[in-house]
């Protein structure tokens, strides 16, 4: 706060003062505002960074971002490794795009620098992790951030992947585990969108 408020500190052991001029950026995931309210975060600390707040979307209400970023990961990190620029295919960027990045801008990072080591040229689908190739194998079921689109059935595409889990889950008896199997994605995936459409007691 004192660094905040006066501009100035003092060095550890030390006793002068140092004038300092400096921009303070910090993030963060949590709800500071409400923290304040519950006693958890100091107020005047909380209204000294709060000047100028910028609230960022998680990167699956994002999508229009994730190629551009991916495409930046993946050739600083080739870069780094010596390797020389390539491309992505269309097959993989498809796949990014169709990944709902729980663990945002940090995951996509560690994916594309895990595909930057292992593709000897144009980024394939293989390059990337399991995590971020799962959903190739359930045509019915598409990332939960994509924009709805009109289906024969009248219903868009989110209550249609909604309904498909529901069906799955009572044709699996609620076994998850089973459920997951039967639409050709991960235990972890399923529970992602379990939480997303609010689907429980099944």
């Amino acid at each position: 706060m004192r660094v905040l408020q006066e501009r100035t500190l003092e060095r550890v052991g030390g006793s002068r003062q140092i004038d300092v001029d400096v921009r303070v950026v910090a993030a963060t995931n949590r709800d500071l505002g409400q923290m304040v309210r519950e006693g958890r975060f100091r107020e005047d600390l909380f209204y000294r960074l709060n000047l100028f707040p910028i609230a960022l979307p998680a990167l699956r209400h994002r999508p229009a971002d994730i190629l551009p970023l991916a495409s930046t990961f993946f050739l600083r990190a080739r870069r780094r490794l010596g390797k020389p620029d390539v491309e992505l295919s269309a097959e993989a960027a498809a796949l990014l795009q169709s990944y709902a990045w729980p663990g945002n801008v940090r995951e996509l990072e560690n994916v594309m620098e895990r595909a930057a080591i292992l593709s000897e040229s144009t980024l394939l689908p293989g390059d990337l992790p399991p995590l971020a190739r799962e959903l190739t194998s359930a045509a019915a079921i598409h990332a939960p951030y994509a924009v709805p689109e009109a289906a024969p059935s009248g219903k868009t595409v989110r209550e249609l992947e909604k309904d498909a889990i529901v069906a799955a889950l009572h044709g699996q008896n609620g076994n998850r585990t089973r459920a997951a199997a039967q639409l050709g994605i991960s235990l972890r995936t399923l529970q992602y969108r379990l939480k997303t459409y609010g689907i429980s007691g099944v």
